[in-house]
């Protein structure tokens, strides 16, 4: 009797929507675009091989272990991210809480300005990534782009600039905090 070996690696498809056009740049360089723009993303060190064929998209990465899987699950959850934001969209809401200091958010360009953090009178500075847009309603700050890494990169920034430093964090609530998370873009 002659044994059968599992294969050395681990695949999945991705199949691609009508909306969207995928190209295969380089042999891990994805391009998928839609009707809000086009997002382009490298895999080169997640150590994936990515093919096309008949409307969808086979991701394969060498190995068998837990590692390879989980490898594999990342790498087609940042494809549908890609896929979902050039369609729809992603808006991230984040809520100003003052208690202390009234605060003050501007927007200058890319960059976003907090004035009067805890009493300071130099203003802290946040600089947007690129794609990303930001809009301050009332005590609100709305983050809206295609790219969803980019926009939690953005959200994760503007926390950590308004983090209280050397006081009781059970006092001092002052500060930008992540509330919602959304499909779509919202104005």
């Amino acid at each position: 009797m002659q044994a059968v070996s599992k294969p050395k690696y681990v695949e999945n498809m991705v199949e691609i929507p009508g909306d969207v056009q995928v190209s295969l740049n380089s042999p891990n360089t994805l391009t998928i675009s839609g009707k809000l723009g086009q997002l382009t993303k490298s895999f080169i060190n997640a150590g994936v091989e990515i093919s096309m064929s008949d409307g969808s998209l086979k991701v394969r990465v060498y190995g068998r272990g837990r590692r390879a899987l989980a490898i594999l699950n990342t790498v087609i959850s940042v494809i549908k991210n890609m896929m979902t934001g050039v369609t729809s969209g992603f808006t991230y809401k984040m809520k100003i809480i003052q208690s202390h200091f009234p605060i003050s958010v501007k927007i200058r360009g890319s960059e976003l300005l907090i004035e009067n953090f805890v009493g300071e009178k130099v203003p802290r500075k946040v600089k947007l990534p690129e794609g990303v847009k930001a809009a301050v309603k009332g005590d609100e700050i709305i983050l809206t782009g295609l790219d969803k890494e980019k926009i939690g990169l953005a959200a994760g920034l503007i926390e950590n600039a308004t983090r209280v430093r050397d006081k009781d964090p059970r006092k001092y609530l002052d500060g930008i905090y992540l509330y919602e998370k959304k499909v779509g873009i919202e104005t």
